[in-house]
């Protein structure tokens, strides 16, 4: 498993060919109760955000807690595609490798003993 990139490994993150960026691919439900992964869905993260999707308050919600989960400045998380829509692609100005450890941190399952 070592050896697979990231796309293998989760769908939802894609290697920007410029540099120590990469783009996240996410799926946004608007008006949660609070802001939180909710897993994968149809390749791209899916992602409940306490915010409604007017005048962009979903959009400025997804990236100032994703910065913040990432531990990134606010600068080095934008919205590439998407503004209005659901789905969303989000360039994020670290290496994938961090995004990918923190992808295993939010998506992990934990193991049910018989």
């Amino acid at each position: 498993m070592a050896n697979k990139s990231s796309a293998e490994v989760f769908p939802c993150l894609v290697r920007s060919g410029a540099g120590e960026a990469c783009e996240l691919l996410v799926q946004v439900v608007p008006n949660a109760g609070r802001t939180a992964v909710a897993g994968l869905h149809d390749g791209a993260l899916r992602l409940r955000l306490a915010a409604p999707a007017i005048e962009g308050r979903a959009n400025a919600e997804l990236q100032q807690w994703l910065a913040r989960a990432l531990g990134l400045p606010r600068r080095a998380v934008s919205l590439q595609t998407g503004t209005l829509a659901r789905r969303k692609r989000v360039r994020l100005d670290c290496p994938a490798e961090h995004v990918q450890a923190w992808l295993r941190t939010q998506l992990v399952r934990p193991q049910v003993e018989d």
